[in-house]
This record gives C-alpha cells, structure tokens and sequence, in this order.
C-alpha cells in the first residue's frame, strides 16, 4: 500500500536524514516497515521569519495489512491504468516531420521516436554545441547570425534561460516531461522541488541528449534546415520546402517554430492560414543585488545553504492593465537575444548555480490587439518590432542596450552614471532614458507600480535597480487556429504546437502540447 503525506515540516537547522525518522511518529510506525520512501515535494516557507521551515511530501510503502491513522495529512494512493495509446489504422506515406527543436518540438519528436515514427525533425539554426559559440560570440561583439541566436537553434528560446519548469497547468503529462528531463540528465531534484529548474547550463546537455535519444530510436534530425514554406494544396498538407530550395514530401508536420519566428509566421500567413493577434506584455528587465532579494525573502537567514538564491513573483493591477514580474530568474544575467538586425531584445538567463551578484525580472505591462495600432492579425509583431527598433535607436545605433536607474526612469530623465546595481547585460550598454523606447501607456503603469512591489517585497523600488530596454518576446503574439483534433483549421495535416503558435507558455507547457499533438497522431496514423 502506498501513501503520500503532507505538510511534514524540518526547520533549517533539521538534517534531512531525520525525515524518515519524523514521518514514522507521524503514522506511528517503526519506519523498518518502509518498503519505499522518497520524497515526492519540496517547498520553503519563509512567512514566518526567521523561522523558516521546509515543507516536505513524501511516499511511503507499507504493508498491505498495516494499520493507518485517522489524519488528514495522510492519503492512499490509489493505483491508476493510464490510458494507453492505441494506433491509428491509417498507413503513413512518409515520416512526420517536425519544424523546430525547442520543447514543444522536441517532446512531440521524443514521444513520436518512442512509438515508432522515426519522424524527420528540421531546425533553421545550429546545434546547440556550435549554438552557444555562434551566441557567445556576438555577446562579445560580434555581427548578429539571424538564424543562429538566442531565439532560433537547438532548444529553442529556452536554452537561453534560467530552465524553469514551473507551471499553471494541471496535466497528467507534466509528470513525463519533468521526467525525461531527469532521464536524459537534470538533476534529481527537479521530481519534487516545489519550483524546480535545470539551469542554462545543464539544459544544454539535456537537449543534445534528447536528439541523440531521437536519433537512436530511428527519428533524424536536421540543422541549418530553414522551413520556408509549408505546402499546402486543396486544404490538405503535402509537404514543406526547406531553404527555398530541398521539397520534402510529408503528410504529417508539426509546426513548433517558437514565438519568434515571424518570417515563418508571414509564409504561412500568406499560404492562407487563419491567425488571431493574441495579447501578450512588453516592458524591461529590471536588476537589484541578489542579497538584497535573499535578505527580503528569508531575513536573517537569508545566508543559509540550504535557502539558495531566493525569487519573487509579484502582480500590480492598474486600471485595465496588469504589471507583473515576469521570468525571474535569480543569481544570473540579462542576456542580449535579438533575431533581427538593427532592433534590441532583451531577456533574463542563470546557470544551475544561480551564483551571479545580480537578481533580474522582466517586468511588463500586458497589452492586446486594441493596442497594435492595426487590425491585421499579425499586427502584433509589427508593434514588437516598433519598439525593439526604437530601443536599438536609443541605445545609440551600435547594438547598445539602453539602462536606467529606477530613481531616473521614475523621474523621466536619462540616467549619467549607473549606481550600486550594475549591468550584467551580455553585450554593451548606454545610459539613456527608457521612457521613450516604451508606449506611454506601458511606462505610466510600470511607474505606479513601484511602490506597491517596494511594499510587498523590500528593496524592489531602491533608486539604483537597474533597468535594460526592451523585453517584447513575453509570448507569442499570434495564434494559429487549430481544430479539436489539433490540425490547423484550413489545413489538414499540420500541427500547429507549443508558445509559437498560441497554445503555450513555459517550458513545461510548450513541452506538454507538443506531446498532446504527437498522441492525435498516433490515434490517427499507423506507425511506419
């Protein structure tokens, strides 16, 4: 018999060993009668400092005759059949194929290998391996590679990140993600830490072993392969054509390009796919001293070992906008992510360690298609692009990302010197006045904003945070229509997936849609 039971506390100071120990008073059992014993979740509880607690859910399994008290915090788990795929009767012509390797693409490719599919996966940049040395080197000023960059190559957006892999959605599929990250390398705390991540680091290594597994199990994948155009005749998909030139016959694509590729987005527009402009948010990276945030989280303890580089996550609502932190990323850096020439992106990245002297947040301001200046559905990228443009303008037209100190932007005045908090942006800067690479209507609320953050997190609205321009890629601000059976709406065949095409928001929920698309398609298809 099995049992998950909750809310078993330790304090700082509490060895990890006495775990056992604790739950066997708990159910009041000599714990040499534990058959199994993991721990299946782990969280902080700071509200009570300095007497911070680490919360713990473990399972245990005991006899099947053992006796079990009466407590709330101790369930049975009961066993579950998961449903098992069942193939389609439909015979394949040819291989699925797959266009883009970030997560959603990667796990529709994995759980495709896994059943048989032996699928041909396609990626317009380069391996993550010669990825990160193409990165690395325009970071140190060298010319952006617009197909190799931080948003375009082997893993997607993502690999460029802090590797979070949190999420609101609550899906049986979670579970299979989180553990093939662990299977194809992650640590073995990303199965029960409350807010687990991998790290830009470890990541990496994680997706080449994801393609190799791809690669064992008979799939290909393929670099530098630039999908340019999706064929589409009588409503129905019939293949793709990959740097202009090589056609490649498939009835079976999925499309999981990520929310930046908007040339692609433009090809498929114009092939007559239905898109909507979908909202998303826009704003900065903001920086404070990774103490500084430690300190407001933990308090005295706030040096403890077990504590870790602490986040935050806070909401403002001003009016018919929301302000929020958005991908926070602790003890790491702002990185410089365009994948257009002549505009500035910025995004936030830290390693497993999260040991940099800096903590940084996006903090955005939603806005939606009203604010697009335009009712095209792709009206949405153009206002991203706008914005960008301006940023690299104010910047000083050398690829310099402007900054700010906080106290400066408030004020509405170019900052002269930085203070305190530091840049960790990976390329260079200027000091410049943010306010005019932002809409009004995303500063005004931001300003308002500070004070509520500075109450509820102290030290959020210190003047010298630092502020780098512009954070636009959020999400996707397209979505591609699709059917109940996930097949885009005028044409049959392709399989619009994961934060690119609307339906996703995070490593683990892009990850999870791709999954769901690659199980409509093993319903429906034989395997080769």
């Amino acid at each position: 018999m099995k049992l998950i039971i909750h809310n078993i506390k330790l304090s700082l100071y509490d060895n990890i060993n006495s775990l056992k120990s604790v739950v066997s008073k708990k159910l009041r059992m000599d714990a040499r009668e534990f058959k199994d014993f993991r721990i299946v979740k782990e969280s902080i509880d700071a509200r009570k400092k300095p007497d911070i607690a680490i919360i713990y859910s473990v399972m245990v399994e005991i006899p099947d005759k053992a006796k079990i008290i009466n407590n709330n915090d101790v369930r049975i788990i009961e066993d579950t059949i998961e449903d098992k795929l069942t193939y389609g009767d439909r015979k394949l012509r040819q291989r699925p194929v797959v266009i883009g390797t970030g997560p959603a693409g990667l796990f529709a490719a994995l759980v495709l290998s896994q059943n048989g599919y032996k699928p041909l996966v396609l990626e317009r940049g380069e391996c993550v391996e010669k990825r990160t040395e193409i990165v690395n080197n325009y970071w140190s000023g060298e010319a952006l590679n617009t197909e190799t960059n931080v948003q375009f190559g082997e893993g997607g957006a993502g690999t460029f990140s802090d590797g979070k892999l949190t999420t609101r959605i609550n899906d049986r599929r979670c579970t299979k993600v989180i553990e093939e990250f662990y299977t194809h390398g992650a640590p073995e705390e990303i199965l029960y830490k409350a807010k687990p991540h991998i790290g830009t680091d470890v990541l990496k290594k994680v997706v080449v072993n994801i393609r190799k597994r791809i690669i064992q199990l008979g799939g290909e994948v393929r670099f530098n392969s630039k999908v340019t155009s999706v064929r589409i005749k009588d409503g129905k998909t019939i293949g793709v054509v990959v740097n202009d030139s090589d056609a490649i016959d498939a009835e079976v694509v999925i499309l999981a390009t990520g929310h930046s590729a908007r040339d692609t987005f433009s090809s498929l527009f114009e092939s007559g796919l239905e898109f909507i402009p979908k909202p998303f948010s826009i704003g900065v990276r903001i920086e404070h001293p990774q103490q500084l945030i430690n300190q407001a989280q933990y308090g005295e303890a706030s040096a403890h070992p077990r504590l870790g580089a602490a986040d935050y996550q806070l909401f403002y609502k001003a009016k018919d906008r929301t302000v929020y932190s958005f991908c926070m990323c602790p003890g790491g850096v702002v990185v410089a992510s365009a994948s257009e020439m002549h505009m500035i992106v910025t995004n936030g990245m830290s390693e497993y360690a999260r040991d940099r002297q800096n903590a940084n947040s996006a903090l955005v301001v939603s806005v939606g298609p009203s604010d697009y200046g335009s009712s095209h559905p792709l009206a949405g990228i153009e206002f991203q692009r706008i914005w960008e443009k301006m940023a690299y303008k104010i910047g000083g037209s050398n690829g310099s990302a402007p900054v700010q100190r906080l106290e400066d932007f408030v004020l509405g005045r170019a900052s002269v010197k930085v203070g305190t908090v530091k840049p960790s942006y990976t390329g260079q800067t200027s000091l410049a006045d943010i306010n005019l690479c932002l809409p009004d209507f995303v500063t005004a609320p931001m300003k308002e904003s500070i004070k509520y953050f500075d109450d509820r997190l102290k030290g959020f609205g210190i003047k010298d945070a630092l502020l780098t321009g512009v954070e636009t890629r959020t999400s996707s601000p397209v979505r591609i229509l699709r059917m109940e059976n996930l097949e885009a709406s005028k044409a049959r065949g392709l399989y619009p997936t994961g934060e690119g095409a609307g339906y996703a928001g995070g490593i683990v929920s892009a990850a999870v849609d791709g999954i769901r698309v690659a199980e409509q398609i093993i319903k429906k298809y034989h395997p080769l």
